[in-house]
């Protein structure tokens, strides 16, 4: 395999932000800033060979297992917003990917790693691309958008609870709950008072087992202070954890 540069190995997307990208403040939602993230993974890996199609050829498909997103200052309706993203390592049998969100000025409003999981379709167990495939995500080793791995987050039991049936519209291509509904989960249990008087600047988020249509969940939450809080998304229909989740925020 030839060598790839970082030029060719980077991918730029441009986005405009639309109403239905943002709440009632007219800010980018946090799902839906997770979204471009998302897009942008899926049309650099279309670009490398490693697309949905590419990978469904080897019976396999692209699972997020944990993200972590800093943000650094709130994205409104109607800005114009670029994507950088690029494969940065493997880690054990994650796939790192960074990302970094710029406005039309160049400024830096987000900054965001992440870890992927091919998983195959039969086993659903987790597999490796071979050497030379795997040329294609250590080559810019060197190259961070956050000088840490996505953050594992750690068991939260004995808060609040609420609860959770996934519908229709919370299921994507591969029949389980959209990575990004997770969150809008998770910032649905929050009081509207208090998210229309702050601004979420960090998330980390772990996707544990997938959850599907007819599952019901039981989401805890837990505040550690008065602006930062953590989940835990535990599927009663399969009596497993199916993500754990950790917000902050910050006054407007």
């Amino acid at each position: 395999m030839t060598e790839l540069t970082e030029q060719q190995l980077t991918l730029f997307t441009p986005y405009s932000i639309t109403s239905a990208d943002t709440d009632m403040n007219a800010r980018l939602r946090l799902g839906a800033m997770v979204n471009l993230l998302i897009q942008s993974a899926i049309g650099s890996a279309e670009r490398l060979g490693f697309g949905f199609g590419d990978l469904s050829q080897q019976h396999l498909f692209w699972v997020l297992r944990n993200l972590t997103v800093e943000i650094y200052r709130p994205v409104s309706w109607s800005e114009e917003l670029v994507v950088e993203t690029w494969p940065k390592d493997i880690e054990g049998i994650l796939y790192l990917r960074d990302f970094v969100v710029r406005d039309r000025k160049g400024g830096v409003v987000a900054r965001a790693t992440s870890g992927w999981l091919a998983i195959d379709r039969t086993s659903k167990r987790p597999k490796r691309f071979n050497p030379e495939q795997m040329q294609y995500f250590t080559h810019l080793r060197e190259k961070h958008a956050l000088g840490y791995s996505p953050e594992r987050l750690n068991e939260v039991s004995g808060c609040d609870e609420f609860f959770v049936t996934p519908t229709f519209f919370d299921i994507d291509l591969n029949r389980h709950v959209t990575s990004t509904r997770y969150i809008d989960w998770m910032v649905d249990t929050l009081p509207l008072e208090f998210l229309l008087e702050r601004n979420p600047v960090k998330l980390s988020i772990n996707y544990l087992k997938e959850t599907m249509l007819g599952s019901s969940i039981k989401l805890v939450r837990c505040t550690k202070e008065p602006s930062i809080f953590e989940f835990e998304g535990i599927n009663e229909t399969a009596g497993a954890s199916a993500f754990r989740g950790r917000i902050e925020y910050a006054s407007i």
